[in-house]
């Protein structure tokens, strides 16, 4: 490539580049001036079921499925600091089970069943969507309210069905889908930072 041309593709893509940053930085803004709230009474609704022994279960499609997963990790895991693993489970990790519940019956009960199977009454569902109008994610947030299950959406674009559905809602303030699950990401972080910080305030101290 000649050197005039490689320093205006090397230009374009430094353009692009930046264009992306500041766009995932203004949603975060909006993040910052619309949610905070929401985001805290998510996060100490989630401390809650943890701190009395439920079981967080998180779910969504396709990037919001590794969130989920992500989201499990860290409560199973940890976050920050030394603590006992908490319970949280991904809905979207066990092949045989997604796999025969979509071929049985079809694939928007891939989550209902599992939370019917899986959760009890004070269990928690994490469910992720950036439409709000994902089938199956909607079918889990039934089953998991008529258990008497706390339920928490993730969602963009205005919220769609998902928000008034749930318990508590976060509704990032884009209609971009990787922009939403950029703020999904940070909001998912936040909630265990503040799970952790919640139940080691809650902690009896020796």
């Amino acid at each position: 490539m000649a050197p005039a041309r490689a320093r205006s593709v090397a230009a374009r893509l430094s353009a692009r580049v930046r264009h992306d940053i500041e766009a995932s930085m203004a949603v975060g803004r909006g993040l910052l001036e619309h949610c905070v709230e929401d985001i805290a009474r998510s996060a100490e609704a989630l401390a809650g079921v943890l701190a009395g022994g439920g079981t967080i279960l998180v779910c969504g499609n396709g990037g919001s499925a590794a969130q989920a997963q992500h989201l499990a990790a860290e409560l199973v895991g940890r976050f920050r600091g030394e603590r006992p693993g908490l319970r949280a489970l991904a809905l979207t990790t066990d092949t045989s089970v997604l796999t025969a519940v979509a071929n049985d019956y079809r694939f928007e009960e891939v989550y209902r069943r599992q939370v019917q199977a899986l959760g009890r009454p004070g269990d928690g569902l994490v469910a992720i969507s950036t439409s709000g109008e994902s089938p199956n994610v909607l079918a889990a947030c039934e089953a998991a309210r008529g258990l008497g299950m706390l339920t928490v959406g993730l969602v963009g674009r205005g919220g769609g069905r998902l928000a008034s559905v749930v318990d508590h809602a976060v509704v990032v303030p884009s209609d971009d889908t990787c922009r939403i699950q950029e703020c999904h990401q940070l909001v998912t972080h936040t909630f265990c930072e503040a799970v952790e910080a919640t139940l080691a305030a809650r902690a009896p101290r020796g």
